[in-house]
């Protein structure tokens, strides 16, 4: 996951307009937030734990000052959520020093780190280390570095007076390029150029690096592309933000288009459709305008919950998913079509058809926008391991009994791709399929990777 953002601008706040960027970026990563500036050459950088708004102030980004910016926001997967993994990331190598935030997780990070000297955990620094490290000139640099990298690696820095951004060869996660007026704008999202006023140029495309500075920029494709594309198709039914656009999809229209499949594939006699909130809304939507099947809110999202690092007292705790969510009264007496992208430990789900019993529900059906998770994400997402997915050793009718649900139902693989609009050899399918694209590493238990994503 992560939210990447940068900008190539003379005459502009750069910090300030990152900071935009970073704050329509938050849904991507919620543990640390960072900029990094450039001022002729000279890098300085601003990062901390916690959401965009706690680590930046007027004060803060008056400091930062610059002709070139990138930011970041972090979540992360394999890697300890502290101060010395959130990027950017300033690393200082023989060559030049680099400031760079990386979307991704590589999976050959334990051989790239030998002979290295990193101050964090995380395989992030190591792409810095070594385009730190080596002595030819930066594009040369950037492009040989590139050809050694395995696994998801969406990337922005800054080094040398310049702005850099590329893709794994792959395209497993998204990066976009703007223009804010005649100015060089990249994002993870396409959201993030529509906050900060930017125009949609295209996609960086996988394989692609961009090099930029006040002279102008340059493209080249300095990795051939794979032979298939491998973007997350759990962009599509989670991740991403609705108002995004992925390869030329809207990302809301795809996840209405997944509930109007679910409502064809499984549909049932209710009372009410409600969505696990935000990410189960738009599929919500699709399943009642498909069956004419009320659609209501039903519960209802405290939505200044985020990630915390202050955990609720014993007495609290044991509430568990009230902390985010609350049912209406009108679910009383109901025969109830709950709808959320995924299961993937079916812990929350469990809770949540509870709660909606506990309020009078006389029904909970579960329905789902995505088929069973089963296999772990090698790339960038943080699911379980596989002995904790809960439909990885169980049946439909296993989970629906485990999450107290009157019946369950996910979409199929073929209705998801459908949904996408989107070529089955354009995604990569693997947490879904357990076919991955890439080789990955042979211990499949991610907390024993030597590596972690930042």
């Amino acid at each position: 996951m992560c939210g990447l953002f940068g900008i190539c601008a003379a005459d502009r706040d750069v910090a300030r307009v990152t900071y935009f960027g970073l704050y329509a970026l938050q849904h991507r990563g919620q543990e640390s937030a960072g900029i990094a500036v450039s001022e002729r050459g000279r890098l300085t950088t601003l990062r901390d734990l916690g959401l965009v708004t706690q680590v930046f102030d007027e004060q803060k980004l008056s400091g930062l000052t610059g002709e070139l910016a990138i930011g970041h926001t972090r979540y992360s997967t394999t890697g300890r959520n502290a101060w010395a993994n959130a990027q950017p990331l300033l690393h200082h190598g023989s060559a030049r020093t680099v400031a760079l935030g990386h979307n991704g997780n590589l999976t050959n990070a334990g051989e790239l780190r030998a002979g290295l000297r990193t101050g964090s955990t995380s395989d992030s620094e190591v792409i810095a280390a070594l385009i730190a490290n080596d002595e030819r000139p930066l594009e040369e640099a950037i492009a040989a570095v590139m050809t050694r990298l395995e696994g998801a690696a969406s990337v922005v820095g800054l080094a040398d007076g310049k702005l850099f951004a590329f893709r794994d060869a792959y395209g497993f996660r998204p990066l976009v390029v703007g223009r804010l007026g005649t100015d060089l704008v990249v994002a993870s999202e396409t959201c993030a150029l529509d906050l900060v006023g930017a125009h949609f140029e295209r996609e960086l495309r996988p394989g692609e690096l961009l090099v930029a500075d006040a002279s102008g920029e340059t493209f080249v494709q300095a990795l051939p592309e794979a032979e298939r594309g491998a973007l997350c198709i759990f962009e599509f039914f989670y991740l991403a933000r609705p108002d995004t656009r992925l390869a030329g999809v809207e990302v809301h229209g795809a996840r209405v288009r997944m509930g109007e499949r679910l409502a064809e594939e499984a549909p049932v006699e209710a009372d009410l459709v409600m969505p696990i909130p935000d990410s189960g809304t738009p599929a919500a939507i699709g399943f009642s305008r498909a069956t004419g099947i009320p659609f209501s809110e039903g519960l209802i999202k405290n939505r200044y919950v985020h990630r915390t690092f202050i955990q609720p007292e014993q007495g609290m705790r044991e509430q568990g998913i009230r902390t985010k969510f609350n049912p209406l009264a009108e679910v009383a007496g109901k025969r109830l079509v709950v709808v959320d992208d995924s299961i993937v430990r079916g812990s929350t789900t469990r809770q949540i058809v509870q709660m909606l019993f506990d309020a009078g529900a006389a029904e909970v059906h579960v329905r789902i926008s995505s088929p069973p998770v089963v296999s772990p994400c090698y790339y960038g997402i943080d699911l379980a391991s596989t002995d904790e997915m809960i439909a990885a050793h169980s049946t439909v009718d296993e989970v629906r009994e485990a999450i107290g649900a009157t019946s369950l139902a996910y979409i199929s693989l073929e209705g998801l791709q459908a949904s996408t609009r989107r070529p089955e050899n354009a995604l990569c399918r693997a947490c879904l399929t357990r076919d991955y694209p890439t080789a990955v590493p042979a211990d499949a238990a991610k907390h024993r990777f030597e590596t972690a994503r930042a």
